[in-house]
């Protein structure tokens, strides 16, 4: 039973693994493409955020196309979207072209980082939710390592000359233009993703909300017994007997805290300026004194720390629950942007003294708001609208990301480096005060449990 749902589960996460993969490739690519297409500040944060445009487009209609044909037809569709824009990028002979299939990219980020976790949280037993819908974030993780990987292999392919016999185009792609090939890598996990997606069962929640009781029960008795199997269909018909559904009730009635809450943490997470690290760590670390090789290399040891400290979130966050791991997650976060700010400002000339709290920050980002954060948005709304209110809190996701994507050169150049990660730092004041005075603590509940906290409060 557990193994199989875990198996479920990992697939789903897979979302996750091109998300985080899609994230950190272009990383690597941001200085050649800036060279090739000779791009201002301005058009640099363009290339960057165009794809997290995308993921707010993606966002936008997947909840609600999800709710009307079903988590697992349009998480299909994502992947289809990775696996063009992969290759659209490779090929792409301009600039307009390459925004555009990162665009289409996004929209497959988009509808994958919505649907990917919501699909986990509906096919998991609430004992195990909280670490299940984790996997996701640690797929994300993975995403970001294997990128940084793919990135510095890459590039030393490129300078080594070595695939100088290939065909014109190939050396085109591999060596003279390596960002192709970066970008273009992502295929591979693309297709595999749309393979395993064909494998897996239609979420028995949204079975049973469309009223085909008996197939979500046929796939529930797969993981559990009969008697378990009915008692979580009973929970759902319950549920569904209650006025808790429709997008306006999340924005009026019992539900409008847990649509404000969600939200706001969403936000928050991505101004906290992890992005700022993903997208442009290269660019920071060597500002802080590395040289590029050394900065690539330096991202990553940052993806190892990502991973390693998202498995402490997995072990630890159905047995502590999801509350203590944001508490001190946010505080860890606050402590390093502070410092990492004042050693710009003082213009401490240690590169490596800069690396430990860079890595500090990804550390205590990578065990609260990393993993908790979308276990968080996957179970505190009702089944009703499920869909459609984690569309707007993950919309809320990529809007701060975008605006963080854009803004951070500009930050950089007018704010300095100091100003910018001591402005992250004061957007977590807020961020810890949610989470010790608004948040409840949803560790152990089912997810019907969970909604009528709300009903109740």
């Amino acid at each position: 039973m557990k193994n199989n749902v875990t198996f479920l589960a990992l697939i789903a996460a897979l979302g996750g693994f091109l998300f985080g993969y899609d994230t950190a490739i272009i990383s690597g690519t941001i200085g050649f493409v800036k060279t090739q297409f000779d791009l201002g500040t301005l058009m640099e944060g363009w290339y960057v955020s165009s794809a997290l445009v995308g993921t707010i487009l993606g966002v936008s209609f997947a909840g609600v196309l999800s709710d009307a044909y079903g988590r697992k037809n349009i998480l299909i569709v994502s992947a289809l979207f990775f696996a063009l824009s992969a290759i659209g990028c490779a090929l792409s002979g301009s600039f307009t072209a390459l925004v555009a299939y990162r665009l289409i990219g996004g929209i497959g980020v988009g509808v994958a980082s919505m649907l990917s976790p919501l699909y986990i949280s509906e096919i998991a037993p609430a004992k195990s939710r909280g670490r299940l819908v984790a996997l996701y974030q640690l797929a994300i993780t993975l995403g970001i390592l294997v990128a940084y990987f793919a990135n510095s292999f890459l590039l030393s392919l490129s300078v080594s000359g070595k695939g100088a016999d290939m065909s014109a185009v190939l050396n085109k792609i591999v060596v003279t233009e390596v960002w192709r090939a970066m970008l273009g890598s992502e295929t591979i996990p693309a297709l595999l993703f749309l393979f395993l997606l064909l494998l897996i069962p239609k979420s028995p929640k949204w079975l049973t909300m469309k009223g085909k009781s008996e197939e979500a029960r046929s796939i529930l008795l797969r993981f559990m017994g009969r008697e378990e199997a009915n008692r979580e269909i009973g929970n759902v018909q319950e549920v569904l007997r209650k006025k808790s559904g429709g997008i306006a009730t999340v924005l009026s009635g019992p539900f409008k805290l847990a649509m404000l809450l969600g939200v706001s943490l969403a936000v928050l997470s991505q101004v906290s300026g992890i992005n700022a690290i993903i997208y442009y760590g290269p660019r920071i670390l060597e500002e802080g004194g590395l040289q590029l090789g050394e900065a690539l290399g330096g991202q990553v040891v940052i993806g190892v720390v990502n991973v390693l400290f998202t498995f402490l979130a997995l072990w630890k966050i159905d047995d502590l629950g999801r509350k203590p791991l944001l508490v001190y997650g946010v505080l860890g976060i606050m402590i390093s942007l502070i410092t990492i700010g004042g050693l710009f400002y003082f213009e401490v000339d240690n590169a490596l003294l800069l690396m430990i709290f860079v890595l500090t920050f990804i550390a205590c980002f990578a065990f609260s708001f990393g993993p908790v954060l979308w276990v968080l948005l996957a179970e505190i709304y009702p089944l009703k609208m499920r869909g459609a209110a984690m569309s707007v809190a993950t919309m809320a996701v990529w809007v701060g990301t975008t605006f963080v994507g854009q803004m951070t050169p500009w930050f950089l150049e007018n704010l300095k480096p100091y100003g910018t990660f001591w402005l992250f730092a004061a957007c977590m004041v807020p961020a810890f005060y949610l989470v010790v005075k608004v948040l409840p603590e949803t560790k152990g509940k089912t997810l019907e449990q969970i909604e009528n906290y709300w009903l109740t409060k």
